[in-house]
């Protein structure tokens, strides 16, 4: 079978499972051949001796399991991070939490950070990566993750500036940071999601209580009482007005919310009042 033969084969199988289906086929030839992607429309003619492997890559995207685990590779803002099944796929809508949290980290020299679910490393990679200055204590629960996670941060060389936590929130956290940062679980039990992602992906790392918002709430609860000035947090399109109605009962200098590529609502930065005044008590 050549190469455009196999894709030829390929592209009907994936026709239910991908929106994009001649690409993703080869994406997965080019992943099979250790190639990339030119080289399909260079060499259309060459021979694929070794087809077997190739038709299972195919299957298993056929049945819905994500493309990244299948390659057990993901590009996630400028960098390409190790990913294996039982830990959350990073979404291109977390690029913009970073891009929040890296303004207020610039303007604010902030030093030190708390990045609560680090799931694969991929926040704290790209904060770490984008700021020498910045150490950064990051949290999970699961043991899955944080395998993972140091596996990737050992691979860029930050071993050093990351420090993991087996930890519910910050239960294990004693850093006097200066920012949370969290993409935390923030769908509603029962919701309905996507094959790829309701049989693929960690539930642990998705629904975020019966209503979604709990841990989010929980996350804003901990970060005041543990006196954080920061804290940017991504949330479901649906949670603003709820969770501007929970800040209320909180001291609040600044909060505000930010919407994703599509327009819909998908994080918020706040600065706690109470950090302000503390601070200026002391001068």
């Amino acid at each position: 079978m050549t190469i455009a033969e196999a894709l030829n084969w390929a592209i009907p199988h994936l026709q239910e499972s991908c929106d994009r289906p001649q690409f993703e086929a080869e994406l997965l030839l080019a992943h099979h051949l250790g190639r990339d992607r030119l080289y399909l429309y260079t060499h259309e003619n060459e021979t694929v001796s070794d087809i077997q492997p190739f038709q299972t890559l195919v299957a298993r995207r056929e049945a819905h399991e994500p493309y990244e685990y299948i390659t057990g590779s993901v590009s996630f803002y400028d960098i390409e991070l190790q990913i294996t099944p039982g830990v959350l796929i990073p979404r291109p809508e977390t690029e913009l939490l970073i891009d929040r949290a890296a303004g207020l980290i610039e303007e604010h020299n902030i030093a030190k950070l708390v990045e609560i679910g680090v799931g694969s490393g991929a926040i704290s990679i790209v904060l770490a990566r984008k700021f020498p200055q910045l150490k950064i204590t990051a949290t999970d629960i699961s043991d899955e993750a944080l395998r993972l996670a140091r596996q990737n941060i050992e691979r860029f060389g930050l071993s050093d500036r990351i420090t993991l936590l087996k930890s519910h929130l910050m239960d294990e956290v004693k850093t006097d940071a200066e920012m949370v940062i969290s993409n935390p679980p923030y769908i509603a039990d029962g919701f309905v999601l996507d094959k790829n992602v309701g049989q693929y992906e960690p539930h642990t790392a998705l629904f975020g209580g019966e209503k979604g918002d709990e841990l989010l709430k929980q996350i804003i609860d901990e970060t005041d009482r543990k006196e954080i000035r920061w804290l940017v947090c991504e949330m479901g399109y649906d949670q603003k007005a709820a969770i501007q109605e929970y800040l209320k009962a909180f001291g609040v200098e600044y909060v505000d919310f930010y919407q994703d590529l599509a327009g819909f609502d998908r994080g918020f930065v706040v600065e706690f009042e109470k950090w302000r005044n503390d601070y200026e008590k002391k001068l």
